[in-house]
């Protein structure tokens, strides 16, 4: 399943994002989804999310 797209996401669902800080190490974080903040369908560098451990970032991979 793709990150990039919202239809694959959803609340409680675990993730490894990337946070704004790292998007240029890559350093990705992991955490389970407690709200989705990209409105739009897709998004190629990833639907952004809130993590429930309050980080936002965009999903790189579905876990």
């Amino acid at each position: 399943m793709s990150g990039t797209e919202r239809k694959n996401i959803r609340q409680g669902l675990g993730v490894r994002i990337v946070l704004k800080k790292d998007q240029r190490s890559g350093i990705l974080t992991k955490g389970v989804v407690k709200d989705i903040l990209t409105n739009s369908p897709t998004h190629p560098h990833g639907i952004k999310v809130r993590l429930t451990s309050g980080e936002i970032g965009r999903v790189k991979e579905i876990v």
